[in-house]
């Protein structure tokens, strides 16, 4: 069963990354903005999702299999970003490529440890909701 949420999600979080990427695309056509964009929103959200489980909110196992493996794992979008990066230095445009690299990994980085830390304190329960 848990396979069919992967799966899914996957496929939801791909499709989000394909659309995301076709609508940057048009507005920043000489940098990768959409790849960027996946994998900071979805460092964003995993982080959140984390910051949420160390508040004591407990995700049923396939509700966070369909948002971690499936919807973020097919959002973000590491090997998309390999390439890019690697296009970029073979067109010699090696400040592009530099800064594709450490925003790409920087950020991510960033929104997961923000949203698992910092982010998680600002969520409360009222009456037995989760409110921001």
């Amino acid at each position: 069963m848990g396979m069919l949420f992967v799966g899914l999600g996957g496929f939801l979080g791909a499709c989000s990354r394909f659309l995301l990427t076709r609508a940057c695309g048009r507005m920043a056509p000489a940098f990768p903005l959409g790849t960027l964009l996946s994998n900071v929103i979805a460092g964003l959200l995993i982080g959140l999702i984390l910051g949420l489980e160390r508040q004591s909110l407990r995700l049923p196992a396939n509700v966070k299999l369909f948002l971690t493996t499936g919807l973020l794992g097919g959002l973000s979008t590491f090997s998309t970003f390999s390439l890019e990066t690697v296009l970029l230095l073979e067109q010699g445009q090696y400040r592009l490529a530099g800064g594709n690299l450490l925003l790409n990994v920087g950020l991510s980085i960033c929104q997961e440890g923000f949203n698992a830390g910092a982010g998680g304190h600002r969520i409360r329960r009222r009456g037995g909701r989760v409110i921001w």
